[in-house]
């Protein structure tokens, strides 16, 4: 696909504000745009997510959107209908936001789904495939499931091109939530349970995925492709640790406790999701990614981990 000017949603955020730049260095005209712009940021101020969002006039003239804005996990949730609410923003105004770009003459559409598409977890030597039947589990994965159905009918109904990525935890400079946490725990020398747990995780990092999504956008392959995206290195939760610690310059502490006393202790104060991510195993498998666009993560795990966590000493580790 030829160079020409990309629509990103989100661009304020996490990913899609890693991806101005990147697109950006490699031709890409770029309109970012974000529900939070404000003048002077060089973004532009989108509409709220749902069915009756009009994108027309911030769409004309691009060739190509990446979708990176969505409803995602919501620690406090006030909404009075939880699942409600994730179906109108990432169901709803993906297809009203793919719909005007379909109208707009837009040729590609990127939409950064989720591997949890595919489920929470993996069997011990059984990672997820591009082609597995979707089992999500929570509202968040769920309503990624429906948005991609809807937009695979709306491709089959008006040509544009529809390419879906589903990565898994995404980290990088910046990153917040638990990644950061779990860095603030290793740096501050905190005991870690963790010794024992030998499951296996697929991680992607953000030079990473921003690097997939420039692929899909250019390769003539990548329509209608379901890419699953990971490092290409799995961890277990203490492999992971120890190599935080050692791009903290900090070693982790880790202490031997059976993951199954770890999952019953953790359920019991509410924080079993937690506990599952630490201590089980979700592998994916990007055979199909490398082989369908020629790609491979240019970064290794530690080159982003070392990189992430400069950034994490630099603007305070408080």
């Amino acid at each position: 696909m030829g160079r020409g000017t990309v629509a990103i949603t989100g661009a304020s955020g996490f990913v899609g504000s890693a991806l101005l730049a990147s697109l950006g260095a490699r031709g890409w005209g770029i309109r970012g745009m974000a529900r939070s712009a404000v003048a002077g940021s060089g973004l532009l101020r989108s509409p709220e997510l749902g069915a009756h969002a009009d994108w027309s006039s911030l769409l004309s003239g691009c060739a190509a959107v990446v979708h990176a804005a969505a409803r995602v996990h919501v620690m406090r949730d006030t909404a009075d209908d939880s699942f409600a609410e994730f179906r109108r923003v990432n169901v709803d105004g993906t297809l009203a936001l793919a719909r005007s770009a379909a109208r707009a003459g837009v040729r590609r559409f990127i939409f950064l789904s989720s591997v949890k598409v595919n489920g929470e977890e993996t069997a011990s030597g059984r990672a997820f495939r591009h082609d597995d039947t979707p089992a999500p589990v929570d509202p968040y994965g769920i309503s990624k499931l429906e948005a991609e159905r809807g937009l695979r009918e709306l491709g089959t109904d008006t040509g544009m091109e529809i390419v879906v990525i589903r990565p898994p935890l995404v980290y990088g400079p910046g990153v917040k939530a638990n990644f950061r946490s779990m860095m603030r725990w290793v740096h501050r020398g905190v005991p870690l349970p963790f010794g024992a747990i030998r499951n296996k995780r697929s991680l992607i990092a953000l030079d990473n995925l921003v690097d997939l999504v420039g692929s899909c956008l250019e390769h003539p392959a990548a329509p209608g492709g379901v890419f699953l995206a990971s490092d290409g290195e799995d961890l277990s939760t203490p492999e992971l640790l120890e190599r935080v610690g050692r791009a903290l310059g900090r070693p982790a502490r880790l202490v031997s406790v059976p993951g199954t006393l770890l999952r019953l202790a953790a359920t019991a104060v509410g924080k079993g999701d937690l506990a599952r991510r630490l201590c089980g195993s979700l592998q994916v498998d990007i055979s199909m990614t490398r082989q369908r666009l020629g790609w491979s993560p240019p970064v290794s795990v530690d080159e982003a981990l070392h990189k992430t966590a400069r950034h994490f000493l630099e603007v305070g580790a408080a």
